[in-house]
């Protein structure tokens, strides 16, 4: 199987699978040391482990694996890329007991929600407790404010309580994670996945204030050009 590798902006790869409803991973190189947000859906941490070897780089220079939230589809191989990198590993503290296994994630509404398209298997399966992550423990909380390689943390709660966003300043650059889907289209996240609509309203329009001129999200294809138009025409469809 061919990989889904974008590059989007010197130092930044979009690394995608169909698995997992096209979730994405991000890999950013700074010139020094590798960060990586999120894990993809595989459980074996392959697509980008061959990434970095492509770009010339060992696995020990994984420095930073850091997540925006504790869903199945971007935890798949996070325990295998530690143990290939001995890279610390970072989440929101709210997060954290879901990623290492001693916590099952909140489940989403059982009833079909719009996009139906994510609805078999991915709002099913989560309404029902299926698919499991290889655990992992977290290293190191982290929260909005904070910063891990060239990423500056937004906190963006909503789509679960401690998600986080990303930003590259250097590469104007935005990292939304599932607060932002541009699969099956252009959305404010998958509507049945959101656990707190006030606090995903909130996160939404703080994200619109980053303006980037790249945008990457958890699920569909990144944006590189026209990123500050998209954002703030997916936030208007939520009204006031």
């Amino acid at each position: 199987m061919s990989d889904d590798v974008q590059l989007l902006a010197p130092g930044l790869w979009s690394l995608g699978q169909t698995m997992g409803g096209r979730v994405h991973a991000f890999l950013c190189d700074d010139g020094t040391q590798l960060t990586l947000v999120d894990t993809l859906y595989d459980t074996d941490g392959a697509r980008i482990l061959r990434q970095i070897a492509k770009i010339g780089r060992l696995p020990s220079d994984l420095k930073h694996i850091v997540l925006t939230h504790a869903h199945r589809s971007h935890l798949g191989g996070l325990a295998a890329l530690k143990r290939a990198s001995g890279a610390t590993i970072y989440a929101h503290e709210w997060e954290a007991d879901i990623i290492s296994g001693q916590r099952e994630a909140q489940r989403v509404r059982l009833l079909p929600h719009r996009p139906l398209r994510t609805y078999i298997p991915f709002q099913l399966f989560c309404a029902l407790g299926i698919g499991k992550h290889p655990p992992c423990p977290v290293d190191q909380y982290v929260a909005g404010g904070d910063r891990i390689g060239p990423l500056e943390l937004i906190d963006a709660p909503g789509h679960s309580v401690g998600h986080l966003a990303f930003v590259w300043p250097d590469r104007k650059a935005l990292l939304a994670g599932d607060a932002i889907a541009t699969w099956p289209s252009d959305l404010p996240g998958w509507p049945s996945f959101t656990l707190n609509e006030r606090k995903h309203r909130e996160s939404l329009r703080r994200l619109v204030d980053v303006e980037p001129e790249i945008l990457g999200v958890g699920h569909g294809p990144s944006v590189v050009t026209g990123a500050r138009a998209r954002i703030r025409s997916i936030v208007d469809t939520l009204g006031n």
